[in-house]
């Protein structure tokens, strides 16, 4: 092993031990060796993402697999043919069973399972000399995949699918902690989140519960994804700064591109919030600003007033919304001023701010190639795509239950056809979660005038939207 490793592979087996002793009694007494075969095939498949498998890797797989016991003489090229035979992602034999216990008898024993087996990949991709994406977004899909053994057990046994968050690496403490220990985290200011002075600090979410508001956003499959990938590929780099390793430079600036209303803020407001919790950020602020919060009318204020924006976002992110605006007015616009002061504070800030630059698709290409720092800075690029007819209407649906409302009779798939309608024939100005929201509240107006006509209508009717309260072009 690398002299930078500071773990030898002895000490690494017994902290592997510690967090899997528990699951060598469960089932039958082969278990222990089916673990250690299923955590070793993973590693190796985690490995091989990296480009290759060296004789480290497979001295740590050795040792994961002996037990502690004289190390097995495996060939690496024998290591390498077993990863490129048993290429899909198969859970054990004993989770299944595991899964079905837990959801029969409402147990916890596969969630922490994902969570031990999530803690000990992100620690073995920190073997590395490098952390690469491929081997982040492996990771991401390993705890998918068990997490949907355990969704549909839950379905089958007990009528409800569970929290599909609960199988996303946790912070629960575990075994990152025997490696790092956890940093206590306080809430930070910013535009939204600045509390007057004296005033106790507001508990951040935690890991999880961030996770779960990701997830359980309309649409945007392949943001949250990304997202989680990035999450777990900045835990890597964490650890291996922990752990005394070297860590390749790596820009964390983003770029969001989509039309208005698809969750841009939403998302940036998550990232970061879990780029807190994670410890790449002190405080996980979201200062949101456009043109007219940095730009100011005459010259040299510009500079001033874009500073006091980035004071305000250190320790969190900076998101610059319609950041195209920014280089619309020519070579002598003071828009140019602010760019490069951001530019200067990404370079002078970059272990504590992250800026997101977001905006329509083709104007965000011109932007970021109106200035040859622009470009470099920018390699994480998130697109946003429109929402379809069935996602607006899962958004409609989520703002009426969230305020008492609920479709009757044949609402829904009046409700269905309008949304339909709106997505096939929107244009240049369609406003997606936007949209959704002015017909809500068209909505609410509507029924408030039906239910107003009634004599004494109880709570049924005043929480029912019928197809008429849904006709267009009605106020």
């Amino acid at each position: 092993m690398p002299s930078t490793w500071n773990r030898s592979p002895e000490e690494f087996h017994k902290i592997y031990l510690a967090n899997t002793e528990a699951f060598y009694r469960v089932g039958s007494k082969s278990l222990a060796k089916e673990l250690d075969e299923f955590v070793t095939g993973c590693a190796l498949k985690l490995w091989s993402r990296a480009g290759s498998i060296s004789q480290r890797h497979v001295d740590m797989a050795n040792q994961i697999y002996s037990k502690g016991q004289e190390q097995p003489k495996w060939l690496l090229w024998s290591l390498t043919g077993s990863v490129c035979e048993e290429d899909a992602f198969l859970p054990p034999a004993f989770y299944w069973d595991l899964a079905e216990q837990d959801a029969h008898r409402g147990s916890q024993a596969s969630r922490t399972f994902i969570r031990m087996l999530t803690n000990i990949l992100l620690y073995l991709a920190a073997v590395d000399d490098d952390v690469s994406f491929a081997e982040a977004e492996f990771i991401t899909q390993c705890a998918d995949k068990l997490g949907a053994v355990c969704d549909a057990s839950g379905v089958k046994k007990s009528g409800r699918a569970l929290n599909p968050m609960d199988y996303v690496s946790s912070n629960e403490p575990g075994f990152l902690e025997k490696a790092a220990p956890r940093r206590t985290e306080t809430a930070g200011g910013g535009s939204e989140d600045n509390k007057p002075k004296g005033e106790a600090p507001e508990e951040k979410p935690d890991f999880d519960e961030l996770m779960a508001r990701l997830d359980e956003l309309v649409g945007l499959e392949n943001v949250k994804k990304d997202v989680k990938n990035l999450v777990n590929l900045m835990k890597v780099r964490k650890l291996r700064q922990e752990n005394g390793l070297p860590v390749p430079p790596m820009s964390l600036h983003m770029v969001f591109m989509g039309n208005p209303g698809t969750g841009k803020t939403t998302v940036a407001r998550l990232v970061a919030g879990l780029y807190a919790a994670i410890g790449v950020l002190s405080k996980g602020q979201l200062v949101e600003v456009d043109r007219s919060g940095l730009v100011a009318g005459y010259v040299g204020q510009t500079a001033l007033k874009t500073q006091e924006v980035i004071k305000s976002a250190l320790g969190g992110v900076l998101f610059i919304d319609e950041a195209y605006s920014l280089a619309s007015g020519g070579e002598n616009d003071f828009g140019r001023e602010a760019i490069e002061t951001i530019l200067k504070a990404m370079e002078d800030h970059r272990d504590d701010l992250i800026v997101i630059v977001a905006g329509y698709d083709k104007p965000m290409e011109k932007f970021l190639s109106s200035n040859p720092g622009l470009e470099s800075r920018f390699n994480k690029y998130f697109h946003f795509p429109d929402y379809k007819g069935e996602e607006l209407l899962a958004i409609f649906k989520g703002q009426c239950e969230k305020n008492g409302y609920a479709l009757r009779g044949e609402a829904e798939q009046a409700a269905r056809e309008m949304f339909d309608k709106l997505y096939e024939n929107r244009d240049e100005n369609f406003g997606n979660g936007r949209d959704v929201r002015n017909c809500f509240e068209n909505m609410v107006v509507r029924q408030s005038n039906r239910v107003a006509a009634m004599e004494n209508p109880d709570r049924d009717a005043l929480m029912a939207v019928l197809p008429e309260d849904l006709k267009d072009g009605e106020s």
